[in-house]
């Protein structure tokens, strides 16, 4: 059976939470900050904020993404 770093690690799960942590973390950004944005209210905590933004749905995502592929997996294995 394969290590959790070995299926989270693998190019297609990598992509997809790469998709998805850009597409998402673009949203997310947009809600929280939009605001100082239009306005030009930006500093450094704001611009660290917005930076760690994205890796919210990256994380979800390859959680997700490990846990499907674990789980499908383990029933070929047993059938």
């Amino acid at each position: 059976m394969s290590s959790w770093l070995s299926i989270a690690t693998r190019p297609r799960v990598m992509r997809r939470a790469a998709l998805y942590g850009v597409v998402v973390g673009a949203i997310l950004i947009t809600i929280n900050h939009g605001d100082a944005l239009l306005m030009g209210d930006i500093d450094g905590v704001r611009i660290a904020k917005m930076t760690l933004t994205p890796l919210v749905p990256f994380i979800v995502s390859t959680l997700s993404s490990v846990g499907a592929i674990r789980n499908f997996e383990r029933q070929g294995a047993s059938s």
